[in-house]
């Protein structure tokens, strides 16, 4: 069974800006929890099986503002396992309840760390010091055991270490056999606790690395807009070390799609942004996502766990536009799914 998931960042509701998200969080100001609950709810209405917090926070500082906080860490970048707290989960609570009302069972939620490579790119640049990227993998560690351990009115069913530079940036000076062990050490309570726990990379150019990491079981492809990154991947590797594959069904580069239109209609479409709307009612349709998942299906068959969109849909101008993506891929997912095998 194929399951619809989403990677996580969201538009945010017309006139909210980034810096007022800074200061939201800052001040606890109630607003943001109901922009975030609100986003929830349309990924939820959008068909998402396994549906990721809403992140409107920059996924570093969201991590790296508490990690760096030495009234929150036990020692320098270490952070307390009861101050490790994603506080959009604070949120869902409200709304895993009404789910649980409505449908009679814990709604399912994914929920999405930055890896511990990344914050320490973010931090310290490209020199290799073993030691600090364990603790940075450490802390992170902790945010997901404390997530699942206060979940209360829904399940975390679906863990996703985000590891963006990993096979693209090529500052990374550490060996594989460290990066190994950090990624075991930042997934440590997930697998302990049976939950899908997947990796999400933006190349798949050293997925061999990753599956070396026992407690990494599924590899996030980006395939919709690069239909290539599954030609890097064979599925003798996959069964060999029993890993899945999480793969991209819908593109999300939008700044891409748009340039298309642009050249289309000889115009700017973020001045004409009804022009957008074509992304989804003749670009990113349920039929094209469907045959996308069919292609994947052909080669990698049960390896695929998860499908959905290739990234975050943050960078998109709307909440409307980024909710009929949702709509059509879960649309386009379920089509697939009908088919006899």
């Amino acid at each position: 069974m194929i399951l619809f998931d989403d990677i996580g960042s969201y538009p945010l509701p017309e006139g909210v800006k980034k810096d007022w998200v800074v200061s939201a969080v800052g001040t606890g100001d109630p607003r943001f929890l109901e922009i975030l609950k609100d986003a929830m709810w349309q990924k939820i209405n959008a068909g998402i099986d396994v549906p990721t917090y809403p992140q409107f926070q920059d996924m570093n500082q969201q991590f790296l503002q508490i990690i760096n906080d030495e009234s929150r860490t036990e020692e320098p970048l270490l952070v307390r396992k009861d101050r490790a707290r994603i506080m959009e989960l604070d949120a869902l609570e409200d709304v895993g309840a009404q789910y649980q009302k409505k449908n009679g069972r814990k709604l399912n939620v994914r929920i999405c760390v930055t890896g511990p490579v990344e914050l320490y790119l973010k931090q310290f640049g490209g020199t290799a010091y073993t030691d600090i990227l364990n603790t940075f993998a450490a802390s992170i560690d902790r945010f997901i055991s404390n997530s699942i351990e206060n979940a209360k009115q829904f399940k975390i069913a679906a863990v996703s270490i985000d590891e963006p530079s990993i096979g693209i940036n090529p500052q990374i000076m550490f060996s594989d056999s460290d990066l190994i062990e950090a990624l075991e050490k930042t997934a440590k309570s997930s697998a302990s606790h049976n939950i899908d726990t997947e990796i999400h990379l933006h190349s798949p150019l050293h997925y061999k690395l990753v599956c070396k990491v026992p407690s990494i079981g599924i590899i996030g492809v980006e395939s919709a807009a690069n239909p290539s990154y599954l030609d890097l991947i064979d599925k003798k590797d996959l069964e060999d070390y029993d890993k899945f594959l999480r793969i991209g069904v819908a593109r999300t580069d939008v700044f891409s799609m748009a340039a298309v239109l642009n050249e289309k209609y000889s115009i700017n479409v973020w001045k004409e942004p009804a022009k957008l709307e074509e992304i989804t009612t003749a670009m990113e349709t349920p039929h094209v996502i469907e045959k996308r998942l069919e292609k994947a299906h052909a080669i990698f068959g049960e390896r695929i766990r998860y499908a959905g969109p290739d990234c975050g849909l943050g960078s998109w101008p709307t909440q409307k536009l980024a909710f009929n993506l949702l709509m059509n891929t879960g649309t386009g997912i379920k089509e697939f799914l009908k088919k006899p095998e």
